[in-house]
């Protein structure tokens, strides 16, 4: 999917509408990620996803063909490089909510596999001498480093 765009003004104007769109899906997520509500966030995810990928392609586009947009008024030019500039700070701030989100859900996957195997009875079992002896417990607790 492209821009339909008539000219270099409408072609500005829209992705002017479509980075400021984006930009306020993204600021949601990351304020749904600070306030500890990611399950808002996901809500919002098939809308951000087609918006990101049409920004993604559309300005592969213009970095490609400049004149694409040269001929816009400075004015809109102007709107659309101060668009790029608040998306790119709202991307940084989604991209530290995240993380945070990451590393606060990573700790708590550990403290509670930590819980269970603290918790777990020591298995014992008898040996060749008919004594009872502490054998070591099988464990199987998978962490993914990458969620």
């Amino acid at each position: 999917m492209a821009i339909a765009a008539t000219d270099a003004t409408d072609r500005v104007e829209q992705l002017v509408i479509l980075t400021e769109r984006l930009t306020e899906l993204i600021a949601n997520q990351a304020q749904a990620f600070e306030q500890r509500r990611p399950q808002d966030a996901a809500s919002m995810l098939e809308e951000t996803s087609r918006l990101a990928n049409l920004y993604r392609h559309e300005s592969a586009r213009v970095r490609a063909d400049p004149r694409m947009v040269e001929s816009a008024p400075l004015e809109a030019r102007t709107r659309l490089v101060r668009a790029t500039e608040a998306f790119d700070s709202v991307l940084a701030r989604q991209g530290r909510a995240i993380e945070a989100a990451r590393t606060v859900t990573e700790g708590l996957v550990k403290c509670i596999a930590e819980e269970v195997a603290s918790q777990r009875t020591k298995a014992s079992s008898y040996g060749a001498t008919g004594l009872q002896t502490a054998g070591a417990t099988a464990t199987a607790i998978t962490l993914n480093k990458r969620a």
